[in-house]
């Protein structure tokens, strides 16, 4: 049976969709005012490898994931830019359409923008005005009274008491409280607005996930996800909202992706070791990252390193050069690699240990090759199988492991032709040579393998 850990229970427990076989998910998605960081990509990568899962078992998974298009970040930088916030935020919501399908990751359900959803919001709003948790201040905001919602703090722990003794003082006069929070803030001249009971303004960008998971999903549905950084304030912020405006249970499962660090600190542009999912693919294959972020169990840190990043090539290698040459067969094969390749998914989505579970394959089909079993194909055909469920290993083997030249590196035609020549200088018996061109080819980080049928190679890490 799956078992999921739940952020607001803090334990794992026995999930039960509302609906038999049907699973309704949101999980929060990007503000697009720039490139998307290594940091999303962790939680695209997620989501997908879970999504991919439950669909893999059976499950019926409406996913949705918004696209918060409107917000105080879009606004500066398109000002910055000198730009409209419409051609900023289409240019970044095209630019993380490509990064999300270079890394495999397939496309949500609904993917909902903030934008296409302000008469949603602002009945929502409205909504929590008339049972007295929101109130139009006097400089034309919206705020949501906190402490009016008796459960403020339970996905967190947070106690409202100790919250409010350690809020600034020096509080916005309009707000009743220091703990309020905004709902629907009033239009600076030149901003993007919208007209509402309240004036020309804009969402709160807490608001906007539960206007956009009301429209989608309904008023209770069963997973919302996120990254590390969103159980607080913002998730908490969301339960306060829905709960209050629908008088029903929000979500039934909290799940959230662990944070990626960089040589064990804090990603971030001040420290100078924020890398965008563009600027990592330029030194490795999209599936590399892939690899790298799925091997690691989603609620875990991932350290994000030079390092790390090689040995998951080196990694992944050993999968691909098990696959190399060997004929894929569909079939089944007694084994239990099945078996526990499941149990270790329905145990939290742990990654980690499915992928050891495949490594143990690999290792079985390595031994059928060297045998010339009749089972090496079928024991091929399962762990392609398996590995697909996570979004790995359906490559051509020889492509991943030849891969693209990078700067400085020999194209696949120089290499092959340097194979050419170092064969010519074995049948002359002139090895010195033969031996020159192997050195010259491993300096360049590709690897040679001979046999009866010829000479293939691959790039090392």
């Amino acid at each position: 049976m799956l078992q999921i850990y739940n952020t607001l229970t803090k334990e794992k427990a026995p999930f039960k969709p509302l609906e038999e076989g049907k699973i309704k998910m949101y999980v929060c998605g990007v503000t697009v005012y720039d490139y998307c960081h290594i940091g999303h990509a962790r939680v695209m990568v997620s989501f997908d490898v879970i999504t991919r899962y439950l669909r893999s078992r059976g499950w019926d998974v409406e996913y949705v994931r918004n696209i918060t298009d409107v917000d105080d970040k879009i606004i500066k930088r398109a000002a910055e830019n000198g730009e409209s916030t419409d051609a900023l935020t289409q240019r970044m919501i095209t630019a993380m359409h490509e990064d999300e399908a270079t890394l495999g990751v397939l496309r949500p359900s609904q993917e909902p923008r903030a934008t296409a959803h302000i008469g949603n919001i602002i009945s929502l709003v409205e909504t929590l005005i008339e049972k007295g948790f929101a109130y139009a201040a006097a400089n034309g905001d919206v705020y949501y009274r906190v402490e009016k919602f008796a459960e403020y703090g339970k996905l967190t722990n947070k106690n409202v008491d100790e919250l409010r003794s350690g809020a600034r003082v020096e509080v916005e006069a309009a707000k009743e409280s220091p703990l309020d929070f905004v709902l629907w803030k009033s239009a600076k001249e030149g901003e993007v607005s919208w007209d509402s009971p309240w004036g020309a303004g804009r969402p709160g960008w807490h608001i906007e996930c539960s206007a956009m998971s009301k429209c989608c999903l309904g008023n209770t549905f069963d997973i919302h996800g996120g990254g590390p950084d969103l159980p607080f304030p913002h998730h908490e912020n969301e339960i306060a909202q829905s709960e209050a405006a629908n008088g029903v249970k929000y979500v039934n499962t909290w799940m959230h992706a662990g944070p990626v660090r960089v040589n064990s600190e804090k990603m971030s542009k001040s420290l100078g070791n924020f890398f965008t999912i563009r600027d990592v693919l330029t030194q490795y294959d999209a599936e590399v990252i892939r690899f790298f972020l799925s091997r690691v169990h989603y609620r875990s840190y991932i350290d994000y390193s030079e390092d790390s990043l090689k040995e998951a090539r080196t990694m992944l290698e050993r999968f691909y050069q098990a696959l190399n040459g060997v004929v894929v067969e569909e079939g089944a094969v007694e084994n239990d690699y099945d078996a526990r390749f499941f149990a270790a998914m329905d145990d939290d989505f742990n990654t980690a240990k499915a992928i050891s579970v495949l490594f143990e394959l690999v290792n079985e089909l390595n031994k059928a090759v060297r045998a010339s079993s009749a089972d090496a194909g079928l024991l091929a055909g399962q762990l392609k199988r398996l590995a697909g469920i996570l979004g790995l290993l359906q490559q051509d083997p020889a492509a991943f492991l030849q891969g693209e030249a990078r700067a400085g590196e020999f194209s696949a035609d120089a290499i092959e032709q340097l194979i050419l020549q170092r064969a010519d200088a074995k049948k002359a018996r002139n090895f010195a040579e033969a031996d020159r061109i192997r050195e010259e080819l491993s300096s360049q980080g590709v690897v040679l393998k001979d046999s009866r049928e010829g000479t293939t190679w691959y790039r090392e890490g």
